[in-house]
């Protein structure tokens, strides 16, 4: 499954060398930039953050492209880290559609040629930006929670037993 993976991987690599000479390269980031922008998309409807605004026109901020956003009207703490790091769910695209591909014999044809121009993108698209990160640490309470699992794992296994053997 990770070797029918491996062209769109090396493409994504050239895509991400070759980007910033070759502008006309963007065009083949639509893919991506449209999985992470539904993904931030999708979260915010699941985890009431309220989506109001949805955008893949590129702008310029400063020095640095922003080629989508989404727009939240109720962006809590408890709905930001699922809303804000969803794009990470974009890595799942990928190999879903290897493991749907590898799954009997097969042989690498015309239509794996367009799949690999289209999830190339995915592997450069996944990583939430440094604003989602930001976005992301208004959920502190959810770092609270994971810093006292194990801690409560080592103090009272039983509270971590949900069935009975």
């Amino acid at each position: 499954m990770l070797l029918y993976l491996l062209p769109s991987a090396a493409l994504a690599f050239l895509l991400r060398l070759f980007c910033r000479q070759y502008p006309f390269l963007y065009v083949f980031g639509i893919a991506g930039t449209l999985c992470h922008e539904l993904a931030h998309f999708a979260a915010g409807l699941l985890t009431n953050a309220d989506p109001v605004g949805f955008s893949l026109v590129p702008r310029r901020r400063g020095k640095v492209w922003e080629l989508g956003s989404v727009t939240f009207a109720n962006l809590r703490w408890y709905n930001a880290a699922p809303a804000a790091l969803a794009p990470l769910l974009v890595l799942l695209v990928p190999f879903a559609v290897a493991w749907w591909r590898t799954r009997a014999p097969w042989t690498f044809g015309a239509a794996d040629l367009a799949l690999t121009v289209l999830l190339a993108p995915q592997f450069l698209s996944f990583w939430p930006s440094s604003v989602d990160w930001r976005l992301a640490l208004r959920s502190w309470p959810y770092l609270v929670l994971l810093a006292a699992a194990p801690v409560l794992y080592a103090q009272y296994p039983q509270l971590f037993q949900f069935v009975k053997a």
